[in-house]
C-alpha cells in the first residue's frame, strides 16, 4: 500500500523590508527652503565640495527637490514654495538655522566660501570650548558656521 504523503507548502514569500533611515542618510537630515536653491546648490559646490546627487526639478524653473552630499551627510534642498507653507528664511525675516560644518581645516575654507560669494559674518577665532570656528551667510543660504575641532572640552562648558 503506498503511502500518500501530504502536499507539500510553498515557503511563504519573504516581506520586502524599507529601512527606516536609507543607506548613506542620518537619523536627522536637514531640508532648507530657499529663495534660489540653483544659486544655493552652486554655492555649496563652490564653497563646501558639496556633489548634487538629486535634483528634480518643478514647473516654471524652480528646485522642486534636491540633494546635495557635504562630508558624509546629506543636505536636502528646494524652492521656497508658500502654497505649501514651506519659506525661505528672507520670507520669514531671517533664520534661526545654522549649518555646523565639521572640516579638517576651517582656515583653507574660509577662501573658498568667500570666493563663492559667502559674508563673513564672525571671523575665524579658537573658541573656549576646543574648536577654531567661523560663521559666514552666503546670499538665500542660512547661516554656516565650519568648525576644526582643536580638542574636547566638556570642562570648559561646566566651567562657564
Amino acid at each position: 500500500m503506498k503511502r500518500k504523503t501530504a502536499p507539500t507548502k510553498k515557503p511563504a514569500a519573504k516581506k520586502k523590508t524599507v529601512k527606516p533611515i536609507p543607506d548613506g542618510y542620518h537619523a536627522v537630515t536637514p531640508y532648507l527652503s530657499l529663495r534660489d536653491a540653483s544659486r544655493a546648490i552652486d554655492f555649496y559646490a563652490k564653497a563646501f565640495g558639496a556633489r548634487l546627487t538629486l535634483r528634480m526639478d518643478a514647473p516654471g524653473g524652480k528646485v522642486g527637490h534636491a540633494e546635495m552630499k557635504i562630508g558624509d551627510s546629506i543636505v536636502m534642498v528646494a524652492d521656497e514654495s508658500p502654497e505649501m507653507e514651506f519659506m525661505s528664511p528672507q520670507a520669514r525675516g531671517g533664520t534661526s538655522v545654522l549649518l555646523h560644518l565639521y572640516v579638517k581645516d576651517v582656515d583653507k575654507t574660509v577662501a573658498s566660501a568667500v570666493a563663492a560669494g559667502a559674508r563673513i559674518v564672525r571671523p575665524v577665532a579658537d573658541q573656549f570650548y576646543g574648536a577654531r570656528t567661523l560663521s559666514a551667510i552666503a546670499g538665500t543660504s542660512p547661516r554656516t558656521r565650519r568648525s576644526s575641532p582643536r580638542r574636547r572640552s566638556s570642562a570648559a562648558w561646566k566651567s562657564r
